[in-house]
């Protein structure tokens, strides 16, 4: 209750005109209207508004107001209180109430006439502002909110003992609750508005609930970005001039895995994408095994009878082609290379296969203790495995020069000026035997964090190799073979290379003798970075298309790998253009800089085994680009799942140069999708994991790869000098992601796959029969239980296959809408289509292929030896290889079990 002090007292009424001026005689003496002054110049309506307002003439108190008249003060008309229901029954006291009311509010803004003794005649009014009467329609309640009443101080008010305090400012809030007065048929009004209300809530919840607005959404971002106009973006926005720049800056310094350059290009990397506005990026740290030259630790030279002095001492190092920006070029040698410093007769064996050493102990030649001599290239083109067979055979040490033959002055014009090596031209590259183990070497199977446990160099590890290397350039290599002139037996033709002023013997134990000298820099736990950029999807944002490419180089790496570098960037610009115009794919795609691949695919492989069950799970694509443009041509390898998308996006890929697409170049040369190999990124996404992956470049013609001729300025004079190739293979990488990422079907090619087994197998029979193992009476092996497991994919997945014109159908007859529940049906299509990869892998404890269990498909992975141009199911030729015909047949029905138990998967109701 409010107390009565506090009780409000209405104001009386303002007083009329004629009131205000009615009085003693003195009123009539005073002439109306008054003579205007000779020196007042005012309008007549501003003489006429002073005249209403207080003069400082002596009051004349003859002249009173009337009986309890009160002057008005700033005031509201409701003071004290903030709700309040007016009683309108008359209509005469409103009007007056009204009047006052507008008078208050003037007041209340201090809204005086400029001419009055309060205000100066130069204020910045100069004309008096009209007040019109507005007034809302009448209720028969009314609202009022509440209002702040701020009293100044006055005169009067020290002359009420009533009043409030004298010359405070006060704040007086009052609230009162309104009260309504509702008939019963406003009370069914508003029930029956409640009610329907509710039902309009409900029905938006259950269709909320239906997925349809999501569907919906989906559906109206497939209108707002059209599909065919996001593929034609995607192609448009590839810029070349932003990949050579980019190019130029990554191959301006060398960045040899975990150093300081490495660093600083990751960062590089790094800044990048968060420039593209990513919806996560992030840096991955892993520490690992990895060695480094020194300036003085390396040495090869021919030494005296007595083996006391250096009579010739190999040069080892490339000119300086880097330029001054380019820094000091790095030390030519091997990575993952044994410390040591050894001497012994020097012995040539060819290209180092295991058929090489095999000839030369069938001729009699002693290699105990020896320092062998080998090639690059040839049929054992595994670089580790030369090195690996030399160490079986006996030999103390390893060089590897790379001919003129395979890669030289023979072919066609060297470097700087051609595409082949010079006479100086080292071709760095691993030792690490990656097809035996892969990843940090100390750790496999495991991810190298700091704190997790680690193998011992010195004898745990088998990836590894026990003797020292070096690579020389073919400079160096003719002084060696002239000096073994005369020695052993003369080389058969297919042993002599393009080295000039060389008579080709093989040396033997009374060769002169060499020493080799390897002391390295080692590190157990050296830091490397991987760099990760993704977009998030919208509709299986845990489902992942994912893009790679390593980033460390032996060198400047122009071609291999910084040419895939700048492309990637610049595609990942592109996807970020389009993601901030408010475009999102269906599944997120994700980019990846992988770092070590040089040393052993370390960065990716430790990445996989980190991330391995949930890859195995949402992981649909993988595309490597590496050493991404080359030459002119174009080549795709991957799993059979991509030949179909490949073809497609070839089709709208133009090559200005050749005036044909790509597709029609392709189909001219009898190109076709390519096996992988075993010697980049996607080895571990697709042998280990189970990802289908794709490896996609300009090549075909030969470049100064893993050298310091591989820079900036041979690719912009001969490797690619418009980056007119560059710009292609982006336009290729961003279609492809564009249709892995965001077709709501995925665009995998099962019916390829299955074609595919059968003939992997068929080449599979025929290797074995040439061995004489799966024929005649001395059949080893039987495998047509893998034969009856492919017939059962191909029936599978012609059924499978079915479902997808279905789905079209439906879509088409409901013009264009996709049902929630056909929508769920989709997601399980796509899974299972994208799992059958997956399916194929090995994993039951302990499997995978035997003794290398890193690598678990039973279709593919790398060759023990690697000495086939294509070899699929590598278990089984391990076990043919090694004799051992029960186990041999143990892994083949294990194998058919794995491929009919995918098949049935497929088509699981």
């Amino acid at each position: 209750m409010p107390s009565e002090k506090s009780r409000y007292i209405p104001a009386p009424p303002i007083p009329s005109y004629d009131e205000a001026t009615a009085g003693d005689a003195s009123s009539s003496r005073s002439p109306w209207p008054p003579s205007p002054s000779g020196l007042d110049a005012r309008p007549d309506h501003e003489i006429e508004a002073q005249s209403l307002l207080p003069h400082s003439r002596p009051l004349d108190h003859a002249r009173r107001a009337p009986a309890g008249y009160r002057p008005p003060h700033v005031e509201t008309d409701d003071e004290g209180s903030d709700w309040t229901l007016d009683d309108d029954n008359d209509d005469d006291h409103s009007d007056a109430d009204e009047a006052a009311q507008v008078r208050r509010e003037m007041q209340e803004l201090e809204i005086e006439d400029p001419l009055g003794d309060s205000n100066s005649t130069d204020s910045s009014w100069t004309k008096r502002m009209g007040l019109s009467r507005f007034s809302l329609p009448r209720w028969k309640w009314r609202w009022r909110l509440p209002r702040l009443t701020v009293r100044l101080p006055r005169q009067s008010d020290s002359d009420n003992t009533n009043a409030e305090s004298t010359g405070s400012s006060e704040t007086r809030l009052r609230w009162r609750l309104p009260k309504i007065s509702i008939t019963s048929r406003e009370a069914i009004l508003i029930i029956g508005r409640l009610l329907a209300l509710t039902v309009v809530l409900g029905t938006v919840y259950l269709l909320f609930v239906s997925d349809l607005f999501s569907s919906m959404s989906r559906r109206l971002n497939g209108q707002m970005f059209d599909p065919e106009a996001v593929r034609q973006f995607v192609q448009l926005r590839v810029d070349p001039e932003q990949i050579r720049d980019s190019l130029r800056h990554f191959t301006s310094f060398a960045h040899i895995a975990g150093t300081e350059g490495d660093y600083a290009l990751a960062m590089d990397v790094h800044n990048t994408f968060v420039k593209n506005a990513f919806d996560q990026v992030a840096v991955d740290e892993y520490y690992v095994y990895l060695n480094y030259p020194k300036k003085d630790g390396r040495a090869i030279e021919i030494l005296s009878e007595d083996g006391k002095k250096a009579v010739w001492t190999a040069a080892l190092e490339e000119r300086e082609v880097g330029g001054e920006t380019a820094g000091r070029q790095t030390y030519a040698f091997h990575g993952h290379s044994q410390s040591g410093d050894v001497k012994g007769p020097l012995i040539y064996a060819n290209y180092g296969s295991r058929d090489d050493f095999k000839r030369l102990a069938d001729k009699g030649i002693d290699t105990k203790g020896a320092i062998a001599l080998v090639r690059h290239h040839g049929t054992q083109r595994n670089l580790a495995l030369k090195v690996k067979a030399a160490e079986i055979a006996g030999f103390a040490g390893c060089i590897v020069y790379s001919d003129p033959a395979d890669n030289g002055f023979v072919k066609g014009e060297p470097a700087p000026q051609g595409r082949y090596l010079p006479f100086d031209a080292v071709q760095r590259g691993s030792v690490s035997l990656s097809n035996w183990v892969m990843g940090d070497v100390l750790t496999p199977g495991w991810e190298s964090k700091e704190e997790n446990p680690r193998m011992k160099v010195a004898d745990q590890t088998k990836g590894l190799i026990k003797i020292p290397s070096l690579p020389i350039a073919w400079r160096d290599a003719q002084v060696l073979l002239q000096h073994i002139d005369g020695f052993g037996v003369p080389s058969p033709k297919s042993w002599k290379g393009g080295v000039p002023d060389v008579k080709w013997w093989s040396g033997n134990s009374s060769s002169p003798i060499v020493r080799l000298k390897n002391e390295q820099d080692e590190s157990e736990k050296q830091k490397i970075w991987n760099i990760y950029a993704k977009i998030d999807g919208i509709e299986q944002g845990e489902k992942s298309i994912i893009i790679g490419n390593h980033r460390d180089a032996w060198a400047f790496g122009a071609s291999e790998p910084n040419s895939g570098t700048a492309i990637m960037l610049d595609v990942a610009r592109v996807f970020g253009e389009l993601a901030a115009r408010g475009w999102r794919p269906l599944r997120s795609i994700e980019f990846m800089s992988w770092d070590a691949e040089e040393y052993n695919m370390i960065g990716s492989t430790e990445f996989v085994e980190r991330n391995l069950d949930i890859l195995q799970k949402q992981a649909f694509a993988y595309i490597n680009l590496d050493g991404a443009v080359s030459g002119r041509d174009f080549h795709a390898a991957g799993s059979p799942m991509f030949r179909k998308l490949v073809t497609k996006v070839i089709e709208r890929v133009f090559d200005p140069v050749a005036n044909a697409t790509l597709l029609s170049l392709w189909k001219d040369k009898k190109s076709d999708l390519e096996s992988l190999g075993s010697d980049s990124d996607y080895v571990p996404f697709q042998d280990m994991a189970g990802t289908s992956s794709l490896d996609v470049r300009f090549g075909g013609e030969a470049h100064p790869s893993h050298t310091s001729y591989d820079n900036f300025q041979w690719m912009e004079s001969i490797g690619d000098p418009e980056f007119i190739y560059h710009g292609l293979l982006g336009q290729v990488l961003a279609l492809l992601i564009i249709e892995l990422a965001d077709r709501p079907i995925l665009p995998f090619d099962l019916g390829n796959y299955a074609t595919s087994l059968g003939r992997y197998l068929g080449d599979l029979w025929q290797w074995t029969d040439k061995k004489g193992v799966t024929q005649g009476d001395n059949q080893k092996i039987n495998l047509d239980p893998i034969k009856q497991a492919i017939k059962h994919v191909e029936e599978s997945v012609s059924q499978f296959e079915k479902w997808e014109p279905y789905w079209e159908q439906n879509v088409i007859a409901a013009n264009g809408w996709e049902p929630a529940s056909l929508g769920i049906r989709r997601l399980d299509y796509n899974n299972r289509m994208s799992t059958f990869e997956t399916d194929l892998l090995d994993l039951e404890p302990g499997g995978g292929i035997p003794n290398r269990t890193q690598f678990k498909h039973v279709v593919f992975g790398p060759q023990l030896w690697d000495e086939l141009d294509e070899a699929h199911f590598p278990a089984i030729h391990d076990m043919v290889e090694a004799e051992d015909w029960p186990r041999a047949q143990e892994i083949i029905d294990k194998i058919a079990r794995i491929i009919d138990q995918a098949a049935t998967t497929l088509v699981t109701v």
